[in-house]
């Protein structure tokens, strides 16, 4: 796992960037720590940090030149299968000089051109640039595991893994308006815009070819999508595809097990990690497994099934019992790190995780994927229910105004069920879009109107519409889950694991978003995935008999950081006196002062509601301008 960044000068010489160049790489140091290079050539130059977990030997050192040195690479990522790829190239009479997967990747392309993407099982992005032709070809993985962003001008093209190396080339730095509203409601800014005008992320399954001044983007991969009438002519049959998905996903992790470094796997005691480890488990001798417990939130401490699935399997098992204060710690650690507002706020037990977790091993494995694969969420099997109501749900859909009397929030079981229910009746009259939409997001669009002094409707709404595309056209629930795949897992999940882990310089891998168990499980009806009573049916049908009982048939828990008890005691005064004090406010001119002041008295009353998620989004944003802007 590495960091990479280049420039591309449409008018200057590479070298007149050597220290900007220099520069951001030292920016990434924490997604490769342990050597870095640089090069250049005429009009083009490129950067990388390295995170040894493929033949660690200097070898493999990058930017990496091909036997002729035409030919130059600078990779981020991991390319499974390249072993099997490595041997047709010593067939063809191609002298290799290293074991790394980075040499094999090169060399399919100066054999095979871009065709050469559909072969790669992994996640990447790279860059590649030809100083014959002059040309430079950057790609980014299948479903967006491994960020890449960029800038363009007249004048250059720039490329890197984060933001913060961008920054380091002197680019324009313009708040991208529109974005920012998406981010008030959805807590996370979705692909390929960012937070900035003019810095954009490119998108999974999609790669580009520079040449000169002009720019071409083509798609190379994307999740297959079909009606539920294409699904039925398939006529899969539900026990076939239990074999199926369990012989694609044992594939997959055995796959993903390829390591020079140690290896783990996190073990939070859910469905999804407790499946991955158990297959890792049997490939070698003595897995370890890693997970987190909350001492000060029991209701979301999930370590007694961990430990049930540890010791089943007799995996290595390691516990770290979190406390309040220990998750405050690492706060401002985190929203450093941070290069656009991002305010999923469990990234923060997840960088606590990641950061004792690569004390142990320097790589780990995850189950990240499969609740937007298989349909895990609440919502989903929520969704089922309104478009499939019965007495039940009108019932719940006509009681909605007695909701109203109940405090509402995620901190207690009672109060988060008033939650739920108040939701799932309001979604009972909306499209189903417009529900997608509203059980994606933490604010409304009424609500966000009221707060934001600019008007970016018009270019929202064209965003939002893109976004929903998909909604309703499958006749079954795979729209929502594809959708899913693309805003949830990408913008937010997937984003939030690759930064808590990189800035500790661990790698992660997704066992469960091998594109061959991707394809295959989009072929499946909705029905074998997601009914009335639970979600992910046939996942926990096909490893039931591997797993303990114990882990089967209990509520879904999330993590919710004590976000209430900090904004009301110690970061009171931060929130209060600095970051939504009235007069920054009013200078800064983005948020209606009157809505803030509502916001923040809400927080403080016996009925906060969803004040504090709203006022955590405000805060990172607020800290990510006053780093940026002021």
């Amino acid at each position: 796992m590495c960091g990479i960044t280049g420039i591309f000068s449409f008018q200057n010489e590479a070298l007149s960037f050597k220290t900007k160049v220099e520069n951001a790489v030292a920016k990434l140091h924490n997604r490769g720590p342990e050597n870095s290079g640089t090069y250049f050539h005429n009009h083009v130059a490129l950067g990388h940090t390295r995170l040894a977990i493929i033949d660690v030997t200097n070898a493999a050192s990058q930017p990496f030149n091909d036997n002729s040195g035409r030919y130059t690479i600078i990779f981020n990522g991991e390319f499974f299968n390249f072993k099997e790829h490595r041997e047709e190239l010593l067939k063809k009479g191609i002298q290799l000089k290293s074991q790394s997967d980075t040499e094999v990747l090169l060399y399919l392309y100066i054999t095979e051109g871009a065709s050469f993407l559909e072969k790669i099982n992994g996640f990447f992005a790279f860059a590649i640039y030809d100083k014959e032709e002059e040309t430079l070809f950057v790609a980014r993985d299948r479903f967006g595991v491994k960020p890449l962003v960029y800038y363009k001008d007249d004048e250059q093209f720039i490329f890197a893994s984060e933001i913060k190396a961008l920054l380091e080339y002197g680019i324009n730095k313009e708040l991208d308006e529109t974005s920012l509203y998406q981010y008030l409601q959805l807590n996370y800014i979705p692909a390929p815009n960012s937070i900035f005008k003019n810095v954009c992320k490119l998108k999974p399954g999609n790669f580009l070819k520079i040449k000169g001044g002009n720019i071409e983007q083509k798609e190379y991969y994307k999740i297959p999508i079909h009606s539920e009438t294409e699904i039925k002519k398939f006529n899969i049959n539900y026990d076939d595809a239990k074999n199926k998905i369990h012989e694609l996903l044992d594939n997959s992790v055995k796959l993903r097990m390829i390591s020079d470094v140690p290896l783990g796997a996190f073990l939070s005691g859910g469905i999804d990690s407790s499946i991955v480890t158990a297959l890792a488990s049997r490939y070698t001798d003595k897995l370890k497994t890693f997970s987190i417990g909350y001492k000060d939130e029991p209701l979301f401490d999930e370590t007694r099934y961990a430990r049930l699935v540890a010791n089943k399997l007799k995996t290595e098992h390691t516990e770290f019992i979190l406390t309040n204060d220990d998750l405050f710690s690492v706060l401002f650690n985190v929203l450093d790190y941070t290069d656009e507002p991002f305010a999923d706020s469990s990234a923060l037990a997840l960088n606590i995780l990641s950061k004792q977790t690569r004390k142990h091993v320097t790589v780990a494995l995850s189950g990240d994927g499969a609740d937007e694969l298989f349909g895990g969420y609440n919502k989903h099997c929520a969704e089922y229910r309104i478009r499939n109501a019965g007495i039940t749900e009108n019932f719940i859909k006509f009681s909605e105004p007695s909701y109203q009397l109940f405090p509402q929030s995620r901190n207690s079981k009672f109060t988060n069920t008033i939650r739920q229910l108040d939701r799932f009746a309001k979604g009972m009259n909306l499209s189903d879009s417009e529900r997608y939409w509203n059980w994606c997001g933490f604010a409304s669009e009424k609500e966000i109107d009221k707060l934001f002094l600019l008007n970016q409707k018009e270019n929202y709404s064209e965003r939002k519409k893109n976004i929903l595309k998909y909604i309703s056209q499958t006749k079954g629930l795979n729209d929502v889950l594809y959708t899913d795949m693309h805003l949830v897992l990408q913008n937010d999940m997937l984003v939030k694991v690759d930064m808590m882990s990189m800035e500790n310089s661990l790698e992660v891998r997704t066992p469960f978003l091998d594109f061959n168990l991707v394809n295959y499980v989009f072929s499946l009806p909705s029905e074998f995935k997601v009914d009335k009573s639970f979600g992910k049916k046939i996942l926990q049908d096909t490893f039931r008999n591997i797993l303990p009982e114990e882990i089967y048939h209990r509520n879904k828990h999330g993590f919710e950081v004590p976000l209430l008890k900090w904004f009301r005691n110690e970061l009171k005064s931060l929130i209060f006196d600095e970051l939504l004090e009235e007069k920054f406010i009013t200078q800064q001119n983005i948020f209606n002062p009157t809505e803030i002041s509502l916001l923040k008295n809400k927080l403080l009353s016996n009925n906060p509601g969803d004040a504090a998620a709203r006022i955590w989004a405000l805060a990172v944003f607020q800290y990510w301008w006053k780093k940026y802007f002021v």
